[in-house]
C-alpha cells in the first residue's frame, strides 16, 4: 500500500537550513565540466545548489537525519525537535492588514500543543498573503508579536500583574494557551514536525503548553 501525505505547510527556509548542517552532501551537488581549446584540457568543476530540487525531497532527507539523530521526540517528551498527530484548528489570525501568520491548535490529554509560522510556507499562498511582518513568524519573538495583534492576547502579555515565582514564561504561556482556545472552526487531524520553542505550565490553568514552529503540517488519513 502506497503511502502519502497531502502538505498544508513546509517550511523551505528551515529544510534547507537544517540539509546544510545535517547533509551537506545533499544541499550541494557536484558536477565536472571539462573544456577543451586547441593548445589544452581544462578540468573545471562547479558547485550548484539544489534550491530547484522537490521540497518533499529535501524534507524527508532531513527528518531521516533528525531521527537518526534522536532528535526528534513527542509531544508529551518533545526533545529539541517534536512529532505529533492530533486533531487541530488552524488558520491564518488577520487582525487589521496583517495576514502573515499561520496558526495551528490542539490538545492531548495532557498538553496544549500550538504551532505557528509564516503564512508563505502555506502551500498554495502568494506572496501578497504573506506581507505584514519585519521578522520570519517562525521566529519566536514574531510568532508572539503576531499573537498579540489580537486585542485579547495582547492584554494578557502586557499585563502589570508579576509573574508567578519560578515561571517567568508565565505571560506567554497563558497567551499561547488562550490562542489555542480561541481557534474557531473545525478540526482536521495533522501530523506534524516541529522545532520546539517554547514548553512549560501555564499557571493560571496548570496545563502544558507547548509550542513550536513546523518544518511541516499535513492532512492524516
Amino acid at each position: 500500500m502506497v503511502t502519502y501525505r497531502f502538505y498544508l505547510y513546509i517550511s523551505d527556509v528551515k529544510v534547507d537550513m537544517l540539509l546544510a548542517q545535517l547533509a551537506p552532501s545533499a544541499a550541494a551537488t557536484r558536477t565536472t565540466e571539462v573544456g577543451v581549446d586547441l593548445k589544452f584540457v581544462n578540468g573545471r568543476r562547479t558547485v550548484e545548489t539544489s534550491s530547484d530540487a522537490a521540497p518533499v525531497s529535501r524534507l524527508e532527507r532531513v527528518l531521516k537525519r533528525l531521527d537518526k539523530q534522536d532528535a526528534v521526540g513527542t509531544v508529551e517528551e518533545p526533545g529539541p525537535f517534536f512529532r505529533g498527530r492530533l486533531p487541530m484548528r488552524w488558520g491564518v489570525p488577520a487582525h487589521g492588514d496583517d495576514t502573515s501568520q499561520v496558526f495551528f491548535a490542539g490538545r492531548t490529554a495532557r498538553t496544549v500543543v500550538a504551532l505557528g509560522g509564516s503564512t508563505r510556507h502555506v502551500l498554495g499562498s502568494t506572496d501578497d498573503t504573506a506581507n505584514g511582518a519585519p521578522l520570519s513568524r517562525s521566529m519566536l519573538p514574531s510568532l508572539m508579536d503576531g499573537l498579540r495583534l489580537d486585542p485579547r492576547i495582547a492584554a494578557l502579555l502586557t499585563a502589570t500583574d508579576p509573574a508567578p515565582p519560578g515561571a517567568p514564561d508565565g505571560p506567554a504561556l497563558r497567551a499561547v494557551r488562550e490562542a489555542a482556545d480561541g481557534m474557531r472552526g473545525p478540526a482536521q487531524t495533522l501530523e506534524f514536525v516541529a522545532k520546539r520553542l517554547l514548553r512549560g505550565t501555564d499557571p493560571e490553568s496548570g496545563e502544558t503548553v507547548l509550542l513550536g514552529s513546523p518544518l511541516y503540517v499535513a492532512l492524516a488519513d
